[in-house]
């Protein structure tokens, strides 16, 4: 494999191993967002509102600490992906998932590799991707890239900084306060998930308002981050989520339209407060994504 291909899949990894985490969390996960105690809100009625019923949602999801997640992501052409883990949140995400490429140009450059499949963890400031055999034999014998959350903030600019904040405050219940903050909710009805009755909500979120309301962010990285949203040609994001008897959230799906095509995913959620346990790879296993993006030299590449 050339220099070129490892870069190439190291930046590509960048956005595949964060959006398979965002899943968790898909808006940024920095502001509170409620109004008044879910509690209290629930038991206002018979009648009470969707947003009073997500308000409890939140506070029971958010509270639960980890949860096993299933979910499957397409973007066009370029991406279809499936992955399985246990993540846990609260003072930053952790967690292991196991990822498999499906369909597109990544998972064809993912197969030239050996890489179709790789396990990932998360720690609360970097992610980590085995890259397999094959791709160790090309780059020293070390399986392991580790991708900094602060390495990836400054090489994706503005959005790398809304990256990061996701991918360190990731929760499921940050698709309830999507909804919540979106002013645009609705109650659908009750639908079986998986064997299990579930209400189902959704809505349709402005998604540069919502990095605005919801992130810590300063107004030239939001101005910033704004105009490549732009770019990409999302503008909005509809968002639908399916809730147990006891206020967990279950299933969430998202949907919006990017240059590279829609992107789709769908995630399944399962055996809150798990026990979720995980530590980076082996130093001598792994090497930094920052030192294969970089270009080789004159002399290195005559060597």
């Amino acid at each position: 494999m050339n220099s070129r291909s490892v870069r190439r899949t190291c930046v590509s990894l960048v956005a595949a191993g964060a959006a398979l985490a965002g899943v968790a969390a898909c808006g940024s996960g920095s502001g509170s967002g409620s109004a008044a105690p879910a509690k209290e809100q629930h038991k206002a009625g018979s009648d009470f509102s969707p947003v009073a019923a997500l308000q409890a949602v939140q506070k029971k999801t958010d509270g639960a600490g980890s949860s096993k997640v299933e979910v499957t992501m397409s973007m066009g052409t370029t991406m279809g992906l499936q992955g399985a883990g246990d993540l846990a949140w609260g003072g930053g995400m952790t967690g292991t998932m196991r990822m498999k490429y499906t369909q597109g140009t990544m998972a064809q450059t993912m197969k030239q590799i050996g890489a179709e499949s790789i396990d990932a963890r998360y720690l609360r400031d970097a992610y980590f991707a085995n890259m397999g055999p094959t791709f160790a034999q090309s780059v020293g014998g070390k399986h392991w890239i580790r991708y900094g959350y602060d390495d990836m903030a400054k090489l994706m600019g503005p959005s790398g900084a809304v990256m990061k904040d996701q991918m360190q405050n990731s929760t499921p219940q940050q698709g309830v306060k999507m909804l919540l903050a979106s002013g645009d909710v609705k109650k659908v009805g009750t639908e079986d998930v998986r064997g299990v009755q579930a209400t189902h909500y959704s809505g349709t979120v402005d998604i540069a308002k919502l990095v605005g309301s919801s992130s810590g962010l300063d107004a030239k990285t939001l101005d910033a981050f704004k105009a490549q949203m732009t770019q990409s040609g999302i503008s909005t994001d509809t968002v639908d989520i399916w809730v147990d008897k006891d206020d967990l959230l279950v299933k969430k799906t998202e949907r919006a339209a990017t240059k590279n095509g829609e992107l789709n995913t769908t995630a399944f959620y399962s055996d809150y407060g798990v026990k979720v346990a995980v530590e980076a790879p082996p130093a001598a296993d792994t090497l930094d994504f920052t030192t294969l993006i970089k270009p080789k030299t004159p002399t290195q590449q005559q060597g």
